[in-house]
């Protein structure tokens, strides 16, 4: 997924964060789908299609890859 320079991402740290440099993932708000590491913020970003995303959260939220 192609996400277009003129979009600035705004990243935001998963509301799961401890805070304490724990596994964490921040998302950017101006393009779903569009997440990367918390702890290596100039490192890569994954990009997942809207749906694909969506159907991530989902099963998170239900609790289809368990407890973390």
């Amino acid at each position: 997924m192609h996400f277009p320079d003129e979009t600035p991402a705004r990243w935001r740290k998963s509301s799961y964060s401890n805070g304490n440099g724990g596994n964490c993932i921040e998302h950017d708000d101006a393009s779903p789908g569009r997440v990367r590491d918390s702890k290596d913020p100039d490192g890569p970003a994954l990009a997942f299609s809207p749906d694909a995303w969506q159907s991530f959260v989902s099963a998170v939220r239900s609790g289809e890859f368990g407890t973390f």
